[in-house]
């Protein structure tokens, strides 16, 4: 997907356009007093959900009087493919830009489901979770198997309310489940 800008004569307006996209600051405030932008047009990542929440956002901080952005880092994402793969914070590279390779922990797990031991199956699945080393707040996760969409979505809701890999490590284990694995990863 890309921004599509054809027609709305934003120069006409003094709305400023870099490349394709329209530029906002975190209120989806264009340059122009009174104007805003929300979704595709941005270019931040033009997602379906995010469209919308940007638009909510909007809508609670203009006319509701409930200001709130969102953020854009805690976005889950997805490639319904055959293995799907799924992720939602940080990558290991990100992470290492902004907190050095030495600010980081990276756990890994990489194993055949206890659920396809006995069918003629052989699907492989790849864990990672990304950890700031100080803290041990749980900046990102990915997952590389079946459901990992589902799986990452329901990560997202930990990681977004600020979990820790200890959180993960207190967690019971649902066993036997591929999730299980993001709490049984050992330090």
């Amino acid at each position: 997907r890309k921004p599509f800008l054809q027609g709305l004569n934003l120069e006409a307006a003094g709305v400023a356009v870099e490349g394709s996209r329209i530029p906002v600051d975190a209120d989806q405030r264009t340059n122009v007093a009174g104007i805003y932008a929300v979704g595709d047009v941005t270019d931040r990542i033009n997602l379906t959900p995010v469209a919308v929440d940007e638009g909510r956002a909007f809508a609670d901080t203009v006319f509701g009087n409930k200001p709130r952005q969102v953020n854009h880092e805690l976005v889950a994402t997805a490639v319904f493919s055959q293995p799907e793969l799924a992720g939602v914070g940080l990558t290991e590279e990100v992470a290492v830009e902004r907190h050095g390779a030495d600010g980081i922990q990276v756990h890994r797990a990489r194993f055949r489901p206890m659920s396809q031991a006995l069918p003629a199956r052989d699907p492989k699945v790849l864990l990672k979770l990304i950890v700031e080393r100080a803290s041990g707040k749980v900046l990102g996760a990915h997952m590389v198997g079946e459901h990992a969409a589902e799986i990452i979505q329901m990560a997202a809701i930990a990681i977004g309310m600020g979990a820790t890999k200890a959180d993960f490590d207190r967690t019971m284990a649902l066993h036997p489940s591929v999730a299980e694995e993001f709490v049984t990863m050992p330090n």
